[in-house]
């Protein structure tokens, strides 16, 4: 099967080869857990039931998850195996099925949610990175969008994370994905059906984040849940750029934030600088 399930359409057979992911089309995951370090209305009491595929189309110079993301890290199973799992973490008590960078598994994960759609909202946790076609095909399979954005400038997205043309494609995305789920549902502090927008806050490049916020507020609503992070640290390569060879400071964070309430943003999670910590990074 050929490949252009993302915007960087490599148009190449992954049947034979791996695409800009670093992946074939055997599907493969890194870890199972019952996450307790979502935004509230995801985690919950008991936990939202990750599942961490393997390979990224976008290639982060930042990345947390860089062990799995560039390192290719994980096991194949098939549709059927991740069928199960949706199954175990059901029982497990799970509050939703989170999978967490699944676009270049989007075919075989799509395939595996019409054999067994979970009783639990599914949610699609990625980069922003992906195309509207790829959404249109996730129509009725997906529940909740938790989404990226992550920059609003294509140098700083060509620089940092190696992607042409990324904000036309995550407008378009985050634009798509409003469409198909225009309301947030909430019943006894848990997300039943909707979009969170997630955006990390890059030391030196608050500009950029308040283009941002601008965005979401201008396009998507003042009601729109955005969840402002201030987790960012200097990991996997991000020591060979010294702008970003640091962690947020307070007067950066404050500085978008308060453009949040400024701009008239009503729902908008924030973070303290103490969660740029590792403890909260899963363990691959």
């Amino acid at each position: 099967m050929i490949c252009n399930i993302c915007p960087k359409r490599c148009n190449v057979n992954r049947d034979i080869q791996s695409g800009a992911c670093g992946q074939t089309n055997e599907l493969k995951i890194a870890k199972v857990m019952l996450h307790r370090y979502e935004e509230p209305i995801i985690s919950g009491t008991k936990g939202s039931g990750a599942i961490f595929f393997s390979g990224c189309n976008l290639k982060c110079v930042f990345c947390q998850n860089y062990p799995i993301s560039q390192g290719r890290k994980g096991r194949l199973i098939s549709i059927d195996d991740l069928v199960e799992i949706f199954k175990r973490l059901e029982k497990r008590g799970a509050h939703n099925i989170n999978l967490v960078s699944p676009t270049q598994f989007a075919y075989q994960i799509a395939a595996a949610l019409k054999v067994y759609k979970p009783k639990i909202p599914v949610i699609w946790n990625s980069n922003g990175y992906e195309t509207s076609e790829m959404i249109d095909m996730l129509s009725g399979l997906v529940d909740i969008y938790l989404v990226d954005f992550k920059y609003s400038d294509d140098e700083l997205a060509l620089r940092y994370s190696k992607a042409n043309n990324y904000v036309d494609n995550c407008h378009a995305a985050l634009q798509k994905m409003k469409s198909q789920q225009p309301n947030d549902i909430i019943e006894d502090g848990l997300m039943k059906r909707g979009v969170i927008i997630r955006h990390l806050v890059l030391p030196t490049h608050t500009s950029d984040s308040i283009r941002c916020l601008e965005f979401i507020a201008k396009n998507l609503g003042q009601d729109s849940i955005v969840s402002i992070m201030s987790q960012y640290e200097p990991r996997y390569d991000a020591k060979k750029y010294f702008e970003i060879n640091r962690r947020l400071t307070p007067i950066e964070y404050k500085r978008v934030v308060n453009y949040a309430l400024k701009l008239g943003l009503k729902n908008a999670y924030t973070q303290d600088l103490s969660s740029a910590d590792s403890k909260y990074t899963p363990k691959f």
